[in-house]
């Protein structure tokens, strides 16, 4: 059991504090309710873009990375469909550097046209690089935009497009930062050697004084059922050709969320899986196969994709995938091929937990989807999974209608 305090600063700052006396170390974990999905659809891109400007400079604090390197400090970001998070990790003696960084950033950035401008040109590089330049690059937002009709995740976290980057305005920015980037809206955690009462005290003497904000309460709009299959074809320069097949899954809170991701490790969790054994190793119609799902929030997404071995028919390689997705929906998986997948997670969990980062971080997200101590519970929600959750999961998964397949030529 990892255990924690909790409190909430009179501005609505939730702080939880996890003492951890075998590092000498700390960790400060904020992460803010806030991603890709809440964005404008006319203005996307800008959760990963903030993400960049928080180390741009704030209002007192010209330079993030200077103090905190002195302190023996580093830090990171990432940022999601779902969320943004921050985290510094430095020696327990020199905390309060993490407290002083992160609070003036939280109290305001400093918003110029040059910090904007730079920041664009390094997002803007990234997309290029990453999602036009790069082979398969689009294939995701080729896929979202197929799978999802109404609910934001159909744009990935870079953004729909560039120009919605480049022609970010600095009161767009602003604006994104108040509504977003307050107190009342973010979750902080501190880890490793500390105690509860030092935390307090920092919490209240540098994070006390902001102003709240105001909760952001999320109405996003929600997908329909898909009711019949999506395909699309596209030829590119790629070396291979590529299959990708997605069917939608369920919320992160839902109980199916743990089927499914059992059910993704059972087709795809290493060398002896089932996809791996039939369609790399013994019919060799692919060099590679995955089966995985996003770990979203909302309603998310199950994925196969494939590289096809070269001179193999992409009809003939999704039907492979079809005869192993029916033997899913046919036959109840053995015991052990279910306590095999178990084994992993529970190996994989208890691996994660040994950092006291990972542990920082999994307090944050599980206080975001409602109560820090729900990390205390997920083993207990993948052992309750049965062979029949596997097999009923499968067959309401695996519908034709429920399908978006992506034909991936190579050639120009």
């Amino acid at each position: 059991m990892i255990q924690f305090e909790k409190f909430t600063l009179t501005n609505g700052l939730r702080v939880i504090v996890h003492q951890d006396t075998s590092t000498p170390m700390a960790v400060m974990n904020i992460m803010y309710d806030v991603g890709a999905r809440d964005e404008n659809p006319e203005r996307t891109g800008f959760a990963h873009l903030f993400e960049h400007l928080m180390f741009g400079g704030s209002v007192n604090i010209p330079n993030y990375d200077e103090p905190l390197q002195m302190a023996g400090g580093e830090n990171n970001a990432y940022t999601t469909n779902d969320l943004t998070n921050y985290y510094i990790q430095l020696p327990a003696e020199n905390l309060e550097t993490a407290f002083w960084l992160e609070s003036d950033r939280m109290l305001s950035l400093a918003f110029g046209d040059k910090s904007l401008d730079v920041q664009r040109k390094v997002v803007c590089e990234e997309f290029k690089e990453h999602y036009i330049n790069k082979p398969y690059g689009d294939v995701w937002h080729k896929m979202r935009d197929l799978a999802y009709t109404r609910h934001p995740y159909r744009w990935m976290t870079i953004g729909k497009e560039l120009s919605h980057i480049e022609n970010a305005k600095l009161e767009d920015v602003k604006e994104f930062f108040f509504k977003y980037y307050r107190p009342v809206n973010a979750i902080m955690v501190v880890a490793g050697n500390v105690t509860a009462e030092k935390v307090k005290a920092l919490a209240e003497k540098w994070f006390g004084d902001i102003p709240s904000g105001e909760k952001y309460k999320r109405n996003l709009p929600q997908e329909p059922a898909q009711a019949e299959e999506r395909r699309l074809e596209v030829k590119a320069n790629v070396p291979l050709d590529a299959l990708y097949k997605c069917w939608h899954i369920y919320p992160r809170l839902d109980r199916r969320y743990y089927i499914t991701d059992l059910l993704t490790d059972i087709l795809s969790g290493g060398g002896s899986s089932r996809l791996y054994q039939s369609l790399v190793k013994e019919k060799q119609l692919f060099s590679n196969i995955e089966c995985y799902h996003y770990g979203s929030t909302d309603a998310g997404l199950l994925c196969i994709e494939g590289k096809l071995v070269k001179g193999v028919k992409m009809k003939d390689a999704e039907k492979a995938i079809e005869i192993e997705l029916e033997k899913m929906k046919n036959e109840l998986v053995a015991e052990t091929e279910l306590q095999k997948v178990k084994n992993k997670t529970e190996s994989m969990i208890a691996f994660e937990d040994m950092s006291v980062m990972n542990r920082a971080n999994s307090l944050a997200y599980y206080e975001l989807l409602g109560d820090a101590s729900w990390m205390n519970f997920e083993l207990e929600k993948y052992g309750s999974v049965t062979t029949e959750d596997i097999l009923q999961e499968s067959r309401n998964i695996f519908r034709k209608e429920n399908s978006n397949t992506l034909y991936y030529y190579s050639g120009n």
